[in-house]
């Protein structure tokens, strides 16, 4: 019979009492609390080998007491997570702060005895090794309907060997998703490898992509080779120079690669996942452009990555787990959102995406405060107005006075539908329903030079 301590946390006196019958009658050692004080005491008392620990409970809720835990525990104990309330978002939050696992209530008494014995020899073999797992990635934060389409289609196509490309624009946090599809696959032990795209040069790209052998003894690897039976994740796509592409081109369809100083080739064994700008098609063979024989090879499986204010919903959630990861990360003060502060933030544009989201939160909380980032803080923070030539879409009207915001709608709009109607004012005022005359005044009350807007 084991001896191994479990405590279970738990506000519900009937479920204290059941788990700690049947854990006993399986030999286990149990300690039970009823809240986060009590909790504490017992574990302050004698370390236990495994936490059964309740979300909802009512002084100090589960999340926050294993935040505060798994901060400063040092001793390897493994958490199993309970709760009859439970979201897809709370267990994701659990994970990332080192739940091992996460049960449902009702209780399956069956699962629940091998959750714990999972748990217990997961604690048995941290405290062999002598540290703590780091915890599994996250898995991208939100409940938008969009976050949950992506989330399943990455999941979808995990396990298919063939290239990706993730198109979106910057700031989406294309290689964060990119990691995400190779944790879920059955690559996930093996190594994930970046290659920034703009960082190789046609000049001494061979050895950084192949690897470089001197007297048959490797002395470099090349970014394939590290990457064998993983991922190699190509960061923007189109900043490869013409003599990579043609070399990455010709080992995808021989499906092997040669190191620089060998003759012998080597099997090419890494997915190939890419990130790319809207539109890489349509430029695709242009100057400037990606081989399309090569866009060919590597977008056999597209998902697109959507702007922030796409799934504008899901920006108080994100602001919430930017604060807490920095402040568990970095150690910088905890500071929370107002609801007119995550109301105003999720009507803002964010032309740079969630790079730039999580950029106003680190500023933020660096510059620290009171407790309560308030709107007129928030107002401080971001830009006035969108920089010239920014797309309608991303421009922050909301920063603006009424007149002011209405000239700049106007403006943006008519600008862009100039645009589509290639200059040509008659068309112009057929596709917005407004009389020429009337249209030309508008025109020029707002300061659009419609006579060159073609050559622009």
């Amino acid at each position: 019979m084991s001896s191994a301590r479990i405590l279970v946390v738990d506000d519900e006196a009937d479920i204290r009492s059941l788990l700690k019958e049947i854990l006993s009658e399986e030999g286990y050692e149990v300690d039970v609390a009823a809240n986060a004080s009590q909790a504490r005491a017992s574990r302050a008392r004698q370390t236990p080998d495994l936490v059964l620990l309740d979300i909802w409970m009512p002084d100090v809720d589960g999340i926050t007491l294993l935040r505060e835990w798994s901060s400063s525990a040092t001793d390897g104990c493994p958490v199993v997570m309970m709760s009859g309330h439970g979201t897809v978002e709370t267990a994701v939050e659990a994970t990332r702060l080192g739940a091992f696992d996460y049960v449902e209530k009702p209780l399956s008494l069956a699962k629940l005895l091998r959750t714990v014995e999972r748990a217990l020899e997961e604690g048995r073999r941290r405290r062999q090794s002598g540290k703590t797992v780091v915890p599994p990635l996250m898995v991208p934060v939100g409940k938008s309907k969009l976050m949950q389409q992506l989330r399943t289609e990455l999941q979808r196509i995990a396990a298919d060997p063939s290239a990706v490309l993730l198109i979106g624009e910057p700031g989406t946090g294309r290689e964060a998703f990119a990691r995400y599809l190779h944790e879920q696959s059955p690559r996930a032990s093996q190594p994930f490898v970046t290659l920034v795209a703009s960082s190789l040069r046609d000049a001494d790209a061979e050895p950084q992509l192949f690897g470089r052998e001197e007297g048959g003894t490797v002395v470099q690897k090349g970014l394939l080779e590290q990457a064998a039976g993983g991922t190699l994740f190509i960061s923007e796509l189109e900043d490869l120079p013409p003599g990579v592409q043609r070399l990455l081109l010709g080992t995808l369809e021989s499906g092997r690669f040669t190191r620089l100083g060998s003759t012998e080739p080597v099997e090419l064994t890494a997915r190939i996942v890419s990130s790319a700008q809207p539109g890489i098609e349509s430029r695709a063979g242009s100057e400037g452009g990606i081989r399309r024989d090569l866009l060919a090879r590597l977008n056999t499986l597209i998902v697109r990555v959507p702007p922030l204010r796409e799934y504008a919903e899901d920006v108080p959630e994100l602001l919430r787990y930017y604060v807490e990861r920095m402040v568990d990360a970095e150690g910088l003060p905890f500071r929370r959102f107002s609801v007119a502060a995550q109301n105003r933030l999720r009507n803002y544009p964010w032309p740079d995406n969630v790079r730039e989201l999580r950029n106003l939160v680190h500023r933020l909380l660096i510059h620290g405060g009171p407790e309560e980032i308030r709107l007129e803080e928030i107002e401080r923070e971001l830009a006035v107005q969108a920089p010239q030539g920014e797309p309608l879409v991303k421009q922050d009207l909301l920063a603006l006075p009424l007149r002011e915001a209405r000239e700049q709608f106007e403006r943006a709009y008519l600008q862009q539908q100039l645009l589509l109607c290639n200059g040509k004012v008659g068309q112009l005022a057929k596709r917005v329903g407004m009389e020429r005359t009337h249209l030309y005044r508008k025109l020029r009350s707002l300061g659009v030079d419609f006579r060159n807007i073609s050559e622009d």
